[in-house]
């Protein structure tokens, strides 16, 4: 006696369960990225405050400090 196939409903519901944790991955993690960019204050770091004259040396666009 063969079985019947399963209906396409049954045969789409891992499809939306892997859909929906996918959707909660990606909520959370720009939650989480939300919150620590929010949360953080990195404060001021040592730059050169003027332009420097040997390459690789940067300053900031526009100090805060």
């Amino acid at each position: 006696m063969a079985e019947a196939s399963p209906s396409r409903s049954n045969r789409m519901v891992p499809f939306w369960l892997l859909a929906a944790a996918a959707a909660l991955v990606l909520l959370g993690a720009n939650a989480h990225l939300a919150y620590v960019a929010f949360s953080t204050d990195p404060g001021c770091v040592a730059h050169i405050k003027e332009k420097g004259d040997a390459p690789g040396e940067y300053r900031a666009a526009k100090s805060s400090c």
